[in-house]
């Protein structure tokens, strides 16, 4: 019998131990008949006599085993179940370890009854105030949680425990570099997400701390990007966003500092008189809790998970504009193939996955080119020459939405290493724009760089509706209608199929004909699309309208799972070049390429579905990050091929343009 076998259908996993543990326990493993049943049982290293393994006593055994194997804490140390007094009632906290002097006193505390955080956590908190023990841990076997108790109403997060052989403060104090951080990652160590701790920390404080949340957690994430790039460009630095024993209010100093440098950095997402609004206890807490975390790796996705949270809490889902998930963006990069010499724009930016994306994608290209091999801090690395060029000339992004358009620019000041071509204008109502340049003085203060160079992509100088993009990527909102008779008259698509204007338009429709304006003859585009585009009988105008301006190339049906938890809007992606004599010579007849997702990618209730390895555990791809279990394309060889390949061997039969002929 496996521990496996005995997790199953319960809310432990075994992710946090080793093999070497499992299989020692597993070794050990013997049965016996209880009540007409035959049970699996084990002797316990602590109390010497036979126990029912049964999922919770599973995970006390490997953490026992931890303990003393990877941690050096004596057997003599510990005490299972042990007893604490609440008034006449007494409560048995899961394991004890007593302090080394003091040798009937808690020094440290894990709780494993209660397999949910949030249950676990507030008992955890209840043994150690009980018994004045200054160190708990709380673990599923799933994920786990360290934290120091400073006083009953603080409960600081700390990155591990100590050895036998160490102290509370050599864990507390300890200088960390980027190397430190890359080891100890909560995310991959604790198996955390960065979402998953900023619901912890609005728990904890935020949601009483009388600030805007989605303000004051992004400015920590966009300081902790900056020390941690620096960090990673220099390895001997220490990481400055951690607290070494500071007072709170040393604290809040230091990390306002590095905020306004991280400001004068990465600048026009934030005033410059912009402050941590935090008090300094609720901030300490906050720090405690991220500064465990890894923000940067090869592909941004821990911040892509932790924005997306943030925006739709705050505004985004309710303009029916929703992210779109980092897999569906790769196989859009991968069919279209984006190359160093082209423009990109994407005209709904959101959080700026399509852009970023396909820097990553020409990055890699330069990096083959040039024999260099792609580090684990892919996106921290100082790129400079070719790869900074691409960025700052070539990446553009427009956004609405003026929160979606600061996460957006974060992203893209990043890898543009402080520049950034992502600008906040309403892609549909282009005639307003050089007003916004004219008229708002903040506004042109912000963007009049990224803007400057846009207008060198127009195809007429003085119209800002039509440019010259060699390519576009887009997943534009498709709920709620445009309305305003003004915007709807400028666009052949804002007819009904009599040739009449309506009074309302689904501001997809005009965002299908205002995306073809930025493309030029030959250019390329993927757009999300609700299905009943492409399957109305009512919208055949629509599609007579693509049609007529390019070739279809592509439609991937993508699962209706993959907007979960948002929306459960049934999408498909379209993929268009526009006609060219050259590049796409315009014919009646074409073969066009039909797909659709058959894995769900996310469950029903929208949470991700990852691939497991031979052991039922997570898998983790070379950079240690679980990859999503979806047909869309290739992960890394990790997987098999899928969509995105089957659609490059069949651009290759066709001899479409933007694709090699090897």
């Amino acid at each position: 019998m496996t521990l496996s076998d005995i997790l199953k259908d319960s809310n432990y996993k075994l992710e946090q131990f080793s093999k070497e543990h499992i299989q020692a326990i597993e070794k050990n493993i013997y049965t016996k008949e209880v009540r007409g049943k035959v049970q699996p049982f084990v002797k316990c290293l602590v109390r010497n006599k036979d126990i029912q393994l049964k999922p919770e006593e599973v995970i006390r055994q490997l953490y026992v085993l931890y303990l003393t194997e990877d941690l050096s804490y004596p057997t003599d140390r510990m005490a299972l179940e042990y007893g604490v007094s609440f008034g006449r009632e007494k409560k048995r906290a899961d394991i004890v370890i007593f302090d080394k002097d003091q040798t009937t006193t808690p020094y440290l505390i894990v709780e494993v009854k209660k397999p949910k955080l949030k249950d676990g956590k507030e008992q955890l908190k209840s043994y150690c105030n009980a018994t004045g023990a200054p160190i708990g841990v709380w673990t599923n076997g799933d994920a786990i949680s360290y934290y120091h108790r400073k006083d009953p109403n603080y409960f600081e997060p700390i990155p591990s425990i100590p050895n036998a052989n160490e102290k509370l403060s050599d864990i507390l104090t300890a200088r960390w570099t980027m190397q430190d951080l890359i080891d100890n990652d909560a995310l991959v160590n604790e198996r955390k997400s960065l979402k998953a701790l900023i619901v912890e920390m609005e728990d904890e404080v935020l949601a009483n701390a009388g600030v805007d949340v989605f303000e004051e957690v992004f400015k920590l994430i966009f300081t902790k990007l900056y020390d941690e790039m620096e960090s990673g460009r220099k390895e001997s630095r220490y990481l400055v966003f951690r607290n070494y024993g500071e007072t709170e209010t040393d604290l809040k100093t230091k990390i306002q500092e590095l905020f306004d440098k991280a400001k004068s950095k990465w600048q026009g997402v934030f005033t410059n008189d912009a402050k941590l609004m935090l008090t300094p206890s609720h901030l300490a807490v906050c720090v405690s809790t991220l500064e465990k975390v890894k923000l940067f790796n090869s592909n941004l996705d821990v911040v892509d998970e932790a924005f997306e949270y943030l925006i739709n809490k705050s505004s985004k889902g309710e303009k029916g504009q929703y992210f779109t998930p980092r897999y569906v963006i790769d196989m859009c990069v991968k069919m279209l193939n984006p190359q160093e010499h082209e423009t990109m724009i994407d005209t709904a930016s959101g959080s700026c996955g399509f852009p970023v994306h396909t820097i990553f994608k020409v990055w890699r290209d330069i990096l083959k080119d040039e024999g260099r091999e792609e580090s684990h801090l892919f996106t921290t690395e100082k790129k400079g020459g070719r790869y900074e060029d691409y960025v700052v000339n070539n990446i553009f992004a427009v956004d609405f939405d003026e929160k979606a358009v600061r996460v957006s620019r974060t992203l893209n000041l990043i890898a543009g290493d402080g520049q950034s071509n992502v600008l906040h204008l309403n892609t549909l109502d282009w005639e307003r724009w050089d007003a916004k340049v004219k008229e708002d003085e903040d506004w042109a203060d912000t963007y009049y760089e990224g803007w400057r160079k846009l207008k060198n992509l127009r195809k007429k100088k003085n119209s800002n509706r039509d440019f010259n993009f060699d390519v576009l990527m887009a997943n534009p909102p498709f709920a709620g209608d445009i309305k305003e008779t003004r915007i709807i008259n400028k666009y052949e698509l804002g007819k009904k199929a009599n040739g009449k204007y309506q009074t309302k338009v689904g501001r997809d429709i005009l965002f299908i004909e205002r995306n073809l304006d930025f493309l030029k003859s030959g250019g390329r585009m993927a757009v999300v699309l609700p299905q009943g585009r492409f399957n109305n009988s009512s919208d055949k105008h629509i599609r007579d309208f693509i049609a007529e301006h390019c070739r279809i190339l592509a439609v991937v049906g993508l699962h209706g799972n993959v907007f979960k938890p948002h929306t459960g809007t049934k999408t498909s992606v379209l993929f268009i070049q526009k006609w060219d004599n050259e590049l796409c010579p315009k014919v009646d007849d074409y073969p066009i390429f039909f797909a659709t997702m058959q894995e769900p990618s996310k469950d029903n209730s929208g949470e991700k579905i990852y691939v497991k390895d031979a052991d039922g555990q997570d898998a983790l791809d070379v950079h240690k990050h679980k990859y999503i279990q979806h047909d869309l394309f290739n992960h890394d060889g990790l997987t098999k091929d899928g969509i995105a390949e089957a659609f490059l061997e069949f651009a290759k039969k066709e001899k479409l343009s933007f694709v090699g002929k090897d």
